[in-house]
């Protein structure tokens, strides 16, 4: 019941931290209250709710998570909370004042010289500190912690979009072509980019050259033609993994829709920034990748392109060497995107960020900067109109 109480606090938006639960139920075990459902309401709220706009939610959760109840007699033990739970206790919260509190090392080059005295300085684990590779604290190195620029050390996912490096085998998943849900309003959108050509093999009937012909020759005549085909030709590239997880199912609702209409599609992934290579199965990223000047030099300039990705990363992935979260390239992912933008005139960038925050993203500016301000639009149904019609031009 205490458990549900949780989360489903969290999922009415109130923020309750795991922290703070555990406050509770240590007052609940120290014998703080009289085990009465009142005296659990104002306990309980004094603990979890920090801000009094958040009342009302508290409230709503209360009565219909403990509705009925008298008396709480259940003894609560801390052994049986979920062991995730326990283990998210080493995670760093910071308030925004805070995190501009903590000042980064000073550049990349730091960083990385850093980086190497660290490691071979290091002898046992560290929990909350700032200064040495470890957990829950302020250093550049480790994990569940923050700085505005560090190397995110043997945690699962990302937080804050700060990390420069991330030093783990990642496993992305390819996106699913088979989703239908929410697809066609994409689809309409998307059949804004079309270029009518009849090519191939004459198997239609042409019904005003046949009456032509016929009333011409004096006896019927049946006149075929090809069928009229969109001839238009695609290159996609998702960005996938990291930040761009909790935009899957739309991306993916993008990718069915495209695979659908656009007879003539060609799609690669990548990770954050254009690099030297791509891939086509997340799978096998690691062993079966392909070089980008391959794909370059094999789809012509009249290609229309459309990278999908939400361009938050640290800048350096864009203007250094070495600049990637997960392996060291030898020319920075600016020089490939320029090369892209070089080959392919009619290109886009299509983020499903909310336009809003594209000023405060550093990474956001340098690729627009790039590509060209105004090819960049918002993964909405009027940004992809928008974005269709500039690669029609």
């Amino acid at each position: 019941m205490f458990q549900n109480f949780f989360t489903e606090l969290r999922a009415a938006k109130v923020p309750v931290s795991l922290k703070e639960y555990l406050t509770l139920l240590e007052a609940m075990d120290k014998g703080a209250i009289d085990m009465s459902v009142d005296d659990f309401y104002y306990l309980s709220r004094a603990t979890l709710v920090k801000d009094e706009k958040h009342i009302d939610k508290f409230d709503r959760v209360f009565g219909h998570v403990f509705k009925g109840l008298e008396s709480l007699d259940a003894a609560i033990d801390v052994r049986d909370l979920p062991e995730e739970w326990l283990q998210r206790l080493a995670e760093k919260y910071l308030t925004e004042e805070e995190k501009r509190e903590i000042e980064a090392l000073g550049g990349w080059d730091k960083l990385m010289e850093t980086l190497r005295e660290r490691l071979a300085e290091q002898k046992k684990r560290h929990q909350g500190g700032n200064k040495m590779i470890g957990t829950a604290g302020t250093s550049p190195f480790g994990a569940y912690g923050y700085n505005p620029e560090g190397v995110r050390i043997g945690q699962k996912e990302s937080r804050h979009q700060r990390a420069v490096k991330v030093w783990d085998k990642r496993e992305f998943k390819n996106l699913d072509d088979s989703v239908e849900i929410g697809t066609r309003n994409i689809k309409v959108a998307l059949r804004r980019l079309r270029k009518w050509a009849r090519d191939g093999a004459p198997e239609e009937l042409d019904l005003d050259g046949t009456i032509q012909k016929s009333a011409r020759e004096g006896y019927i005549d049946i006149v075929l033609r090809p069928e009229r085909r969109n001839t238009v030709k695609v290159l996609m590239f998702f960005d996938i993994g990291g930040s761009m997880d909790p935009h899957i199912k739309v991306c993916e609702e993008l990718f069915s829709a495209a695979r659908s209409e656009l007879k003539n599609l060609e799609f690669y992934y990548f990770h954050n920034c254009l690099y030297e290579s791509v891939w086509r199965d997340n799978r096998r990223r690691g062993n079966n990748r392909i070089p980008t000047w391959d794909v370059l030099h094999k789809f012509p300039s009249d290609y229309k392109v459309i990278f999908v990705g939400d361009a938050a990363m640290s800048p350096y992935e864009i203007t250094y060497p070495g600049g990637s979260v997960e392996h060291w390239n030898e020319e920075p992912g600016a020089m490939w995107l320029q090369r892209a933008v070089d080959t392919y005139p009619n290109l886009v960038w299509i983020n499903p960020m909310h336009a809003s925050g594209w000023e405060y993203s550093g990474s956001t500016q340098i690729i627009r900067e790039i590509i060209g301000p105004q090819r960049m639009f918002p993964l909405t149904l009027k940004g992809l109109e928008d974005a269709m019609k500039e690669l029609g031009r």
